[in-house]
């Protein structure tokens, strides 16, 4: 495996990720910028989408849509019309932000699941109160490298690291020295992307990397019509679809696949009794499709599921979160009630 600039490659003892030592890069305005890599072996992506193309019900991890493609067709979604969550966070993180910084304190380290381009972080960090530290973790190497490193050139005063890493796996925080609390940011209704029960599993593993006393900052959209749901996902643009079929195209890049992409087409859905935004990508007729030497047969209509988008109502995520050791401090909403933000402490 490629590691970041400066680091040493990457390895795994006993599924434990081991910690690297930091290489330290100093951009051209004085920002200070740390590598660290724990990204996965290429073999965990092969063996991953052989296992769940090999299910009888097909399924794909929506974690492996983030590589450079995925990430720059995520950012487009995020721009569109139809897609309500991005704008609708961005005003309450303006909106509130010295609420923010009086919750969290002078000082304080951010830790952000899954970071992606660093837009919404670079709003909370202009509000929050001298923050010390930013810590991004990202699956999306390239596109880690270079969003961490034009934040750091933009804040100088900040320490950033950049964690090239699967955030829904265990991952050990080293301390920093710096006496502010840490502050956990998770925005972008990504926690809609895990079952409740892996919802669950996941704050409970935030909880302990944030640490005692520490804090996050989660977005959640909220349950909403169903139209507005699949207009979200659904976009007139086809940018969504572009990205769903980009899986494919993904794997026939790196793991010798041999998918047909115009064999397959996007559709999402909303299960009603889930509660839950569907993505699938549909194949179009009886078909066989190859990764390796390993081939896997589609009927016409059958499906891969690559993504889940849960919905919730304040009540419902406040629950699930008082079950995984946090304890729900404050919520916020636009007017329209569409989208939320909440604010945890670790019990």
């Amino acid at each position: 495996m490629t590691g970041l600039p400066g680091t040493a490659p990457g390895l795994r003892r006993n599924g434990s990720p081991i910690i690297f030592r930091h290489a330290m890069h100093e951009t051209e305005t004085g920002g200070r910028i740390r590598f660290r890599d724990e990204g996965p072996e290429i073999e965990d992506f092969k063996s991953e989408v052989i296992e769940n193309l090999s299910r009888e019900r097909k399924t794909l991890p929506c974690k492996f849509f983030y590589d450079k493609t995925g990430s720059d067709l995520f950012d487009r979604i995020c721009e569109l019309d139809e897609y309500y969550p991005t704008r609708t966070e961005i005003a309450l993180l303006e909106r509130h932000g010295e609420e923010f910084a009086e919750l969290s304190g002078p000082a304080c380290h951010v830790i952000e699941f899954g970071s992606g381009s660093s837009v919404k972080v670079k709003l909370l960090l202009d509000k929050l109160n001298e923050p010390s530290t930013y810590t991004a973790i990202d699956i999306s190497k390239d596109h880690l490298i270079d969003a961490t490193t034009a934040l750091a050139e933009e804040f100088p005063e900040i320490d950033v690291e950049a964690v090239w890493a699967d955030y829904s796996q265990p991952l050990r925080m080293e301390r920093n020295g710096h006496a502010g609390r840490r502050l956990g940011f998770f925005p972008g209704s990504t926690i809609g992307n895990f079952s409740p029960d892996e919802a669950h599993a996941f704050l409970q593993r935030s909880a302990e990397t944030i640490g005692p006393e520490g804090s996050m900052l989660i977005g959640v959209d909220l349950k909403k019509d169903e139209d507005t749901l699949i207009a979200a996902y659904n976009d007139r643009d086809g940018v969504t679809a572009a990205f769903n079929e980009n899986l494919l195209a993904r794997i026939n890049r790196e793991l010798d696949g041999e998918f047909n992409l115009s064999a397959f087409s996007h559709d999402a859905v909303y299960n009603r009794e889930h509660g839950r935004i569907e993505m699938h990508l549909v194949s179009e007729r009886d078909q066989t499709a190859r990764i390796g030497d390993r081939s896997f047969e589609f009927r016409a209509g059958e499906t891969i599921h690559t993504e889940n988008s849960y919905k919730y109502s304040i009540g419902e995520f406040q629950g699930l979160c008082r079950e995984a050791r946090y304890e729900p401090i404050q919520a916020w909403t636009d007017p329209a009630g569409m989208f939320s933000l909440h604010y945890l402490n670790v019990a």
